[in-house]
């Protein structure tokens, strides 16, 4: 149980400071919107592309992987379509919230949970290049494209490809598909700088929580309700499902997945929903309310399925 309890101090500790330095103003009314472009065009895509680069593209191919991917896929899906059909949102809301409901914090609680919790630094790889590979260009291009202005088609189908996000992270698979390994001074700037991402991110995100609170907003409190119970509840018991009765794994396996499943929304959800200008309140408030909720969640997986 430490690790999960670690893994959270270590994330409000940081946006409290953010917090703190929101509510002082000590860096001027335009800062939070210009450490989230530093963190979208300069951080980001470093930190993803030694990721990705450095990555056994091996631990992609597996079961787990597959569990991993249906789950999340699914969780996604019917969120979009809850979002799209029952709350009639914009393809922008659809996307964040479907976005929220199964991209998961899988760097800053991921990881120190599947170093004291599950006992295996790399379970969570593949959920990280699922996460950098699949699912964030997809939401991403259908950002791009939703909220382009001007440049007609050739804009909207090109546009993406101009992402920061998306092409770091294609460049760095093609270095890990290929084998290749690149040499420490290579590597080195993007490990310092990448190095910076988390950490300004969540400042960014402490920074925005002055004057306000979740769930203030009744007309996105929906959104939010909605995003959130998928996000902590329905991902982590697809996960479930899926690894025990459909691939047949075993307990060691079901309480990895399960555990991964549990994981709040990742900030990067917010950061992306900042960037694009779209439902950035909703994205806010998920992230904040699934960090908080995942605590008792994850207690409970670790309680009931650890062999």
């Amino acid at each position: 149980m430490s690790g999960v309890l670690v893994g959270f101090a270590i994330i409000a500790v940081v946006i409290a400071t953010g917090y703190g330095v929101g509510r002082s103003g000590l860096l001027g009314p335009h800062a939070q919107p210009v450490l989230s472009r530093l963190a979208f065009f300069v951080l980001m895509p470093c930190l993803l592309f030694h990721t990705i680069a450095t990555a056994d593209v091996r631990t992609l191919f597996s079961p787990m992987l597959a569990v991993s991917a249906l789950s999340a896929l699914t969780v996604a899906a019917v969120t979009a379509v809850l979002f799209a059909l029952v709350l009639r949102r914009s393809v922008t809301t659809t996307t964040v919230g479907a976005l929220a409901a199964s991209y998961s914090n899988a760097n800053n609680i991921g990881l120190p949970v599947a170093v004291y919790v599950l006992g295996q630094a790399t379970a969570v790889v593949p959920v990280i290049m699922l996460q950098l590979v699949v699912m964030a260009p997809i939401a991403l291009t259908v950002l791009d494209a939703a909220t382009a202005s001007g440049g007609g088609w050739r804009r909207r189908v090109l546009g993406p490809l101009s992402n920061p996000l998306i092409i770091a992270s294609l460049l760095g698979l093609v270095c890990s598909v290929a084998g290749l390994t690149l040499p420490a001074p290579v590597l080195a700037p993007f490990t310092l700088v990448g190095a910076a991402a988390v950490p300004v991110v969540l400042l960014g995100f402490g920074m925005n929580l002055h004057g306000s609170a979740p769930l203030r907003d009744p007309a996105i409190r929906a959104d939010v309700v909605l995003a959130s119970v998928m996000k902590l509840v329905a991902m982590p018991a697809v996960a479930f499902v899926l690894a025990r009765f459909v691939f047949g794994l075993d307990a060691h396996q079901v309480f990895v997945l399960t555990t991964l499943g549990g994981l709040p929304a990742a900030q990067n959800v917010f950061n992306y929903a900042q960037r694009y200008g779209a439902a950035v309140p909703v994205a806010r408030d998920v992230v904040l309310l699934t960090t908080v909720g995942a605590v008792p969640v994850l207690v409970v997986v670790a309680a009931l399925l650890h062999p």
